[in-house]
């Protein structure tokens, strides 16, 4: 049993306060999910400011300021940053993100990179959800869209690496609650394919059959139909990218999903209780997603702007 809370959102003064309402949701999600928690948060220019690129790297044991005078050697000019949140270590820098990864590996060979992207930052590690949250300053988040997972691990151990959201490509993360029977011949067929490979996890084997679907060409939705033909299981996915978060439940709809909507922001979560506290949720469409279908929303305009997020409102 895993916990799920999503939320885009529309209206543009309500980027200021997307942490205090993640955490809201999160709250509500803790008791199905105590192992490890994690989170993919686009648009924070306090841990991401605008154009620069991110990437979260999970149990560095160099010191973070002799990393980050070291990847400064190898970056000249880049201004790099690199921030310890738990077992979390963030880094960002004015570059593209391949350049920052190849640069942090040619550091750190087994460098676990668990997120990477110029919109979003992925934070997520062991212990108790709201325990994590305090220590990523949750609360203080601003930006446009928020996904957040709270694990009870089943098929692989209790690791920060086994934590959701996994990110495989740029901006594209993937959180699931349930479990896959045939992972494990999928993953064979990936790396046939020359796919690797970070964790044991079935979650990991959906996120990269999503991302080998993008990059082929399919739509987000497309790439979800075609999960939904290939893999075997029970699950509720949310798949977020900087525009879009869409969600998709297996064809019998074994775990649990609500969704709500009204003009300001699209929500999802595991159980109506985590939407419960959103402005306006008296007022929104709730329905639960049907079995096998695939939902996707896209934000309007397609680039949120980094620059006109306003200052947190009281709700």
């Amino acid at each position: 049993m895993c916990g799920i809370a999503a939320l885009q959102l529309r209206n543009p003064t309500l980027r200021g306060d997307l942490g205090l309402l993640m955490h809201g949701m999160l709250c509500e999600i803790v008791d199905r999910g105590p192992d490890s928690a994690g989170l993919a948060l686009y648009g924070d220019d306090r841990l991401n400011p605008a154009d620069r690129a991110a990437v979260t790297l999970l149990d560095v044991s160099m010191d973070a300021d002799v990393f980050a005078q070291t990847l400064a050697v190898a970056l000249p000019g880049a201004a790099v940053v690199v921030t310890r949140l738990g077992e979390t270590t963030l880094v960002t820098a004015l570059t593209g993100t391949a350049e920052l990864e190849a640069a942090i590996e040619s550091i750190l060979q087994d460098a676990q990179v668990a997120g990477r992207g110029e919109h979003v930052t992925v934070l997520k590690g062991t212990g108790h959800p709201l325990d994590l949250a305090e220590t990523y300053g949750l609360k203080q988040v601003t930006g446009w869209q928020g996904l957040s997972h709270t694990r009870m691990a089943t098929e692989s151990a209790v690791t920060a690496s086994g934590a959701h959201p996994f990110t495989v490509a740029d901006d594209l993360c993937l959180v699931h609650n349930g479990s896959f029977s045939n992972h494990a011949s999928i993953r064979r067929q990936l790396r046939a394919e020359g796919i690797h490979f970070d964790s044991e996890n079935d979650s990991e084997v959906a996120a990269r059959y999503i991302a080998r679907r993008l990059e082929q060409g399919d739509d987000l939705s497309t790439a979800l139909t075609r999960l939904g033909e290939v893999f075997d299981g029970f699950y509720t996915l949310v798949v977020t990218t900087p525009t879009s978060m869409a969600v998709v439940r297996d064809p019998i709809a074994c775990k649990p999903a609500i969704i709500a909507e009204t003009d300001d922001w699209i929500a999802m979560a595991s159980e109506y209780r985590a939407l419960a506290s959103l402005p306006g949720i008296e007022n929104a469409r709730i329905f639960e997603p049907s079995p096998g279908v695939v939902y996707t929303w896209e934000l309007s305009p397609a680039a949120p702007a980094r620059d006109t997020i306003p200052e947190a409102i009281s709700l």
